[in-house]
């Protein structure tokens, strides 16, 4: 009986050598999946900048870091909270983890689009480096996730950096063949068009120039813009899908045609241009017209006014001598107006101004408006009207979502007054206009109260009026100065202070832009003699003011691709109109500084 103890032992060993190597072969398994695990997410440590990212807001830096050289800041501002996101391809029904590290107040990691529930995790407060973690698992047919991190609105900057997403790959496929059949359509004098046959299985189209990319495309055609005039370049397209971009196509070239002469405007080549305060006092001093230097090329007389805001009818009153010191009479400024235009000089109606809003709500207000500023036009002599409409003038209706087809009264009846306007007086009325940047620029981001509404119905309102006009428009100076950060083509944002927002605004304007992000309503790029920069004359003037050594660096910019610091330009413009200021009497105040850069960069 003693015997059969051992005999009873065999099949327990037994037992627990099979459970050990059944433990080894599960470890083994483990070891395989965990192999075929990986970091899906391209550049986690902002090591290569952004490339993989796609930021509304943020820039790398070098301190601080996690770890490596680079990290990840954002800065949320307005209705943005600085998001930062990357569609990785994923496995159906995969386990998959989140992570990265963090720095800030209110910083928020996530995935969206996980076919399951989608995850996000966050940190109140991360005073120092903070690792942010989540686990989520793919629907049975779900190929793509995106992962992202943003901050929270009205909060500071935020940092990350080192985010990844670990699990396993999903398949990508091949690249798409590369395009065939690229050929050139309209060539203007600063845009050339293309066209090629659609590639099997691509989901969209890399455009080149020169060797850069330029754009991307979903379907097969796209007009390239922003190109100088009688200039040759050289255009490729690659065809693009989730599995990477193919070989570019063969090359084709054009020669852009010769500038545009943009009508007779009769404005020098380069010209500046200025308003003069003639209905009104402030610390600058009053300046009589026939004071002004001959270094003006157009004077904006300030202000013309409505009687009451939806009226449309507008009036001009000069400033009286208990309050302007030295003013001319009647005779004498209708004197110096003639002698200014002998000189070449326009001189022009300003409408509107911080305190002039008009509203042109009804078609009664739209025709006052008409028969309003004939009149003053008339009474003086002027050569034309600048419009500087600011404040609440206007605003687009929450169902006027198209900036080339217009719905809302008070931009309907502008556009139909400046049209009759410019029939009246014919091709020699000189037509300009003055938007602040929330009204042209930011429309880049925003238009209207947007597709959901609670955007601010301001946002983007000048672009349907400046469009409609293109062809009118003598010249567009927007106001950069008293500006918020306003995201540029770069998709960064850009701050009033050097000569980078002077370059990424006036960029934006010769570049054309995507209309609230959307590719396929693109506001046109405007002729570069029909642009010009506005900037404050001096410090007191306005938010904004940059030395003479920065505005010789936008110049430089726009006009040769020189000195152009971080904001690469989608061209250059020798063709650049000049410069705009508020105000000649400033600029008299500060002696005359902004002129004298003036003249000393276009002789």
């Amino acid at each position: 009986m003693d015997r059969s103890r051992p005999l009873a032992r065999r099949p327990l060993v037994a037992l627990l050598t099979a459970t050990a190597l059944a433990a080894t072969g599960t470890t083994a398994l483990a070891s395989a999946t965990r192999a075929a695990d990986a970091d899906l997410v391209r550049n986690g440590g902002f090591e290569a900048g952004l490339d993989g990212w796609s930021c509304t807001a943020g820039a790398t830096v070098n301190a601080p870091v996690h770890s490596g050289s680079s990290a990840l800041r954002a800065t949320p501002a307005g209705a943005d909270n600085a998001r930062c996101s990357q569609t990785v391809t994923v496995k159906p029904d995969s386990q998959y983890t989140l992570s990265g590290h963090v720095r800030g107040s209110y910083v928020y990691l996530g995935a969206s689009g996980t076919g399951t529930t989608d995850v996000s995790t966050w940190a109140q407060s991360a005073p120092d480096w903070q690792r942010l973690t989540t686990t989520f698992r793919t629907g049975p047919s779900t190929t793509r996730v995106t992962v992202y991190t943003h901050g929270w609105y009205g909060t500071g900057a935020y940092h990350a950096d080192d985010i990844s997403l670990v699990g396993p790959g999903g398949e990508t496929g091949q690249p798409p063949a590369p395009p065939t059949g690229l050929k050139t359509g309209t060539v203007t004098s600063t845009s050339v068009a293309l066209s090629w046959s659609p590639v099997a299985g691509a989901t969209g189209y890399a455009v080149y120039r020169d060797g850069t990319k330029v754009r991307t495309v979903n379907g097969t055609s796209a007009t390239v813009t922003g190109l100088s005039p009688s200039t040759a370049y050289a255009f490729q397209v690659a065809a693009v899908n989730d599995a990477g971009e193919s070989a570019r196509s063969a090359t084709v070239t054009a020669t852009t045609t010769a500038p545009d002469s943009g009508g007779d405007s009769g404005l020098p080549p380069h010209a500046l241009v200025g308003y003069l305060h003639a209905s009104f006092a402030n610390g600058s001093g009053y300046t009589r017209l026939a004071d002004v230097p001959d270094s003006w090329d157009v004077i904006d007389l300030a202000f013309g006014e409505p009687t009451t805001v939806t009226s449309g009818d507008i009036r001009f009153d000069r400033c009286p001598a208990s309050e302007c010191p030295g003013v001319e009479s009647d005779a004498e400024f209708k004197a110096a107006i003639k002698a200014k235009q002998a000189a070449g000089k326009k001189v022009l109606i300003s409408i509107g101004g911080q305190n002039g809003q008009v509203q042109l709500t009804t078609t009664a207000a739209r025709d006052m408006f008409v028969t309003s500023v004939s009149k003053i036009i008339d009474e003086y002599g002027l050569d034309g009207l600048d419009i500087d409409f600011e404040g609440h003038s206007l605003s687009l209706n929450a169902d006027d979502t198209d900036f080339r087809n217009p719905k809302t009264p008070v931009i309907v009846n502008l556009i139909s007054a400046l049209k009759t306007l410019k029939a009246k007086y014919g091709d020699g009325f000189v037509l300009t206009m003055a938007p602040e940047t929330f009204f042209v620029q930011l429309g880049y981001q925003y238009y209207g109260t947007g597709k959901w509404g609670g955007q601010d119905p301001r946002a983007g309102a000048y672009l349907p009026v400046i469009h409609a006009l293109r062809d009118d428009l003598t010249l567009l100076h927007v106001q950069d100065y008293n500006s918020g950060p306003i995201m540029g083509l770069d998709n960064q944002y850009h701050s009033m202070g050097g000569a980078d927002f002077h370059i990424a605004m006036t960029d934006m304007l010769l570049t054309g832009f995507p209309v609230a992000g959307d590719a396929n309503n693109v506001f046109p790029p405007l002729r570069a003699d029909q642009v010009a920069i506005g900037m404050p004359a001096t410090p007191n003037a306005g938010n904004g003011h940059v030395s003479p050594a920065e505005v010789t660096k936008a110049l430089d910019c726009l006009t040769k691709r020189t000195n152009c610091g971080s904001y690469t330009t989608h061209g250059t413009w020798p063709g650049l109109r000049g410069l705009m200021t508020w105000s000649i009497n400033w600029d008299r105040f500060g002696g005359w500084e902004f002129q004298r850069t003036f003249d000393g960069y276009f002789g």
